[in-house]
């Protein structure tokens, strides 16, 4: 069955809130750290004016956005061979399922900031209170589309669910994470993987949610917060904010290491 979507539509102030110049915003604990777009971020700034220009709309069912992905790189893996799949954002959830069909095919996957957290939407609103719960978008966990769990899982209730009690510490969202003893992801397992989470982005309250719940689920993946490697002032755009060069130089490090046996350290 194939099913259809309105296309979603550019909101300039959203951009600005989450991507741009969410410092402005101060809508979650981390974002006032926000210093390194290049440019003001607002309308009539060249930089920000270039990158508005550059989205695209995109389905707005959600779950069909990770189907027709997962399908179509599957195909285009099958035609290349095994490769090193790179996910940002929206399509971490896309990157997710193709390993996990197709785990012979995927010989690391590189995170940035992937879609998250686990389950519910955190709503950011600014303090005192900072986040609220929104809907169940990836009821498989990290994804609106089923995944290989096991034991199995014919559906995504099968995967019984609750909230931490309070966050792990100050300025973090409380975590949905799986009853124990959790379904475990074997295809996951068999790949490294790297998560990484800047400073000042609206991913670094639940990044570790995802971190947490792909441990939980016998996944060990390398997570690098770009604050702890010297690199500040990043939000989720980073890869074209002005040391997206360093960021770079992470991930390149990591790569070298795992792709040659070496073993996985923090940079």
């Amino acid at each position: 069955m194939v099913r259809s979507g309105s296309p979603t539509s550019t909101n300039i102030e959203m951009i600005q809130r989450n991507f741009t110049s969410s410092e402005r915003y101060n809508l979650w604990p981390q974002a006032h750290l926000h210093t390194q777009w290049p440019g003001n971020g607002a309308p009539g700034d060249p930089g920000f004016d270039q990158f508005v220009a550059s989205q695209l709309p995109s389905i707005q069912d959600f779950t069909l956005q990770q189907v027709l992905n997962r399908d179509a790189i599957l195909a285009l893996l099958e035609k290349i061979g095994p490769a090193i799949v790179l996910t940002h954002s929206q399509s971490g959830a896309f990157g997710w399922p193709v390993a996990d069909a197709r785990p012979d095919l995927v010989k690391a996957i590189i995170a940035i900031e992937p879609n998250g957290p686990p389950f519910f939407q955190v709503e950011n609103i600014g303090p005192p209170d900072w986040f609220r719960g929104g809907v169940n978008q990836r009821p498989w966990g990290i994804t609106a589309d089923p995944l290989t769990y096991a034991p199995p899982a014919a559906s995504a209730s099968d995967l019984a669910i609750e909230e931490q009690e309070k966050p792990d510490g100050d300025g973090l969202a409380q975590c949905w994470l799986q009853k124990e003893p959790a379904h475990q992801l074997p295809n996951l397992q068999k790949m490294p993987i790297l998560i990484v989470t800047s400073e000042a982005s609206y991913h670094a309250p639940y990044d570790h949610c995802t971190v947490k719940y792909l441990e939980q689920a016998g996944v060990h993946p390398t997570w690098i917060k770009l604050a702890d490697a010297g690199i500040h002032g990043n939000a989720h755009m980073m890869m074209i904010e002005k040391n997206n060069l360093e960021i770079a130089a992470v991930l390149s490090r990591w790569l070298s290491r795992t792709q040659t046996g070496g073993a996985k350290k923090t940079p």
